[in-house]
């Protein structure tokens, strides 16, 4: 198990630095700093001085890889590489356009995008679970079909529009909860529930099909048939068998997005004013910081790296075949 796990995690380090380099390329290369200083000062009527100022500024007036004038170490070291691309790796995201510390900031808007996605995660995947179970028991009957055709209505309407629904019901005609804002403690409670539930509607038709599917490809396999054929009822096949058996391709789900869950969701929180990652990041495009978004792009790759290895380890607890 341990030799296992070694082996996925020196996989993701080629990964990791693969996704650094093609980061700093999109970031340096393609859009060079020259690009970034006309994009944040306006694009007209900027003189080559402001750019020069604006570079020196936010730490990009230094060669871009390698530092022929510095001598020594620092032709390297004195460079935009080493000090926005490769500190990433220590996780030090330096400073945002305005001079606040990134890592302070991603410390602190953590929180509450947790608050709504670990709720999110754990009452969805439980519905969905069992929805999908419910219509894989009724299979080829009414209930089936006309699930199906709800579920494909549900994952085919935007999730603004549940957004825009639920704060126009829920928030302004019934007055149940705020419209949008947050607040510490267990104040924040009535702040999130209508995110959370918003999140749970959206995304109830996408994931009871996807559990249907893996459902009644393993009521199909024999060992279904064999279980049926001992005089086992339905509902003892479908817990005892059928859903422990498709537990592999329900961990692919979860696991993956457990690491994710840090980002926050771009549009949820943007929405319902939510001081998360999500909202951190979309501020952070309007106002053209690079230094966050190209902090925040370097924090998902690496939580999504985290993510398949958890995937991987979880499969061997499911099944130890996958080891070898």
């Amino acid at each position: 198990m341990i030799n296992y796990i070694i082996r996925r995690l020196l996989y993701a380090i080629p990964i990791l630095i693969g996704v650094n380099l093609l980061t700093f390329l999109l970031f340096f290369v393609v859009n060079t700093p020259d690009d970034m200083a006309r994009l944040h000062l306006g694009m007209k009527r900027v003189t080559p001085e402001a750019i020069e100022k604006w570079k020196a500024d936010h730490g990009y007036d230094k060669p871009i890889a390698f530092n022929p004038a510095a001598g020594g170490m620092k032709t390297l070291t004195e460079t935009v590489f080493y000090e926005k691309s490769l500190r990433l790796f220590l996780f030090d995201f330096g400073r945002a356009d305005d001079g606040r510390n990134i890592g302070a900031d991603i410390r602190q808007r953590m929180g509450p995008s947790l608050a709504i996605a670990i709720p999110g995660l754990i009452v969805g995947l439980l519905v969905n679970i069992t929805v999908a179970m419910l219509i894989a028991f009724f299979r080829a009957s009414y209930i089936d079909t006309w699930g199906v055709i709800v579920a494909v209505a549900m994952m085919s309407i935007s999730s603004l529009f549940y957004i825009i629904g639920g704060q126009f019901i829920f928030s302004k005609t019934l007055r149940l909860v705020p419209i949008s804002g947050y607040d510490t403690g267990l104040d924040a409670v009535k702040f999130l529930i209508l995110p959370v539930i918003v999140g749970l509607v959206s995304g109830v038709g996408s994931g009871t099909r996807w559990y249907r599917t893996i459902f009644l490809e393993e009521i199909g396999k024999d060992y279904v048939r064999t279980a049926r054929a001992k005089g086992l009822s339905e509902l003892s096949v479908l817990f005892s068998h059928v859903l422990r058996n498709a537990l592999v391709p329900i961990l692919t789900g979860v696991v993956v997005v457990l690491p994710l869950l840090f980002m926050g969701s771009l549009i949820t929180e943007s929405f319902f004013s939510i001081p998360g990652l999500g909202s951190y990041t979309i501020d952070a495009i309007n106002s053209q910081d690079f230094g966050i978004v190209r902090a925040m792009v370097f924090l998902g790759s690496v939580l999504y790296i985290i993510g398949l290895i958890l995937t991987d380890i979880s499969y061997t607890w499911v099944d130890p075949r996958v080891r070898l």
